[in-house]
């Protein structure tokens, strides 16, 4: 994957998030990844080490909150940051810019994954029909258009995994943000419930089961 941020940009990136409010390293991951719509989250390992340069340099403070460590920038911080507003407004063209080619490479990947998959199940379903044509062209006509069901069948099984993977991935991170926000809704592991309940028997209708 293409590089999201260049030298030095992350840093400055970070005291721009830390100049809205204090936040603790995983709301910084948080909000990154919210910036880039779920196709960029930085690990651990990109972040905490430039809080740890920044709070180096006095432009950033840390304090302790319960299990937490809370970083707030510094007026040192903000001055820095008023300075180099220019820049700020140059990485922000350039993260838009990012989130574009992320969401283009994310998109080539799931259909060459497609492709993929495609290519390996026809070729299954040939090999089904190599191995079954010396029983007679009646049998081996059957044996054709069961292969083909099963490649369709298998085919939208794999697609099926995908979409629900999706969502599981962003209904995780919205959930997460909200509660990092501030408070998840009373009730709504119960609603979650009750919607995913009525989702499944709506599916299972179509199926005929």
């Amino acid at each position: 994957m293409t590089p999201v941020f260049a030298h030095g940009s992350l840093r400055l990136y970070l005291l721009s998030l830390l100049a809205e409010r204090p936040q603790h390293g995983y709301e910084l991951i948080q909000a990154l990844s919210e910036r880039f719509g779920g196709t960029y989250s930085p690990s651990a390992g990109t972040i905490y080490p430039r809080l740890a340069k920044l709070e180096e340099e006095g432009l950033v403070t840390k304090a302790a909150d319960g299990r937490k460590t809370v970083y707030e920038i510094t007026p040192a911080g903000l001055a820095e940051l008023a300075a180099r507003e220019s820049e700020l407004g140059a990485i922000e063209d350039g993260v838009t810019d990012s989130v574009r080619r992320l969401a283009t490479e994310v998109r080539s990947g799931v259909n060459a994954a497609m492709k993929s998959l495609r290519a390996d199940l026809a070729s299954a379903a040939r090999q089904a029909r190599t191995d079954s044509a010396p029983n007679g062209p009646t049998a081996a006509a059957g044996v054709d258009s069961t292969s083909s069901a099963h490649v369709a069948s298998n085919l939208a099984l794999h697609e099926a995994d995908m979409v629900l993977s999706e969502f599981r991935q962003q209904l995780r991170t919205d959930l997460r943000t909200q509660a990092y926000r501030s408070t998840l809704p009373a009730g709504i592991v119960s609603d979650l419930r009750t919607q995913l309940a009525d989702v499944r028997a709506r599916v299972l209708a179509s199926l005929g089961d």
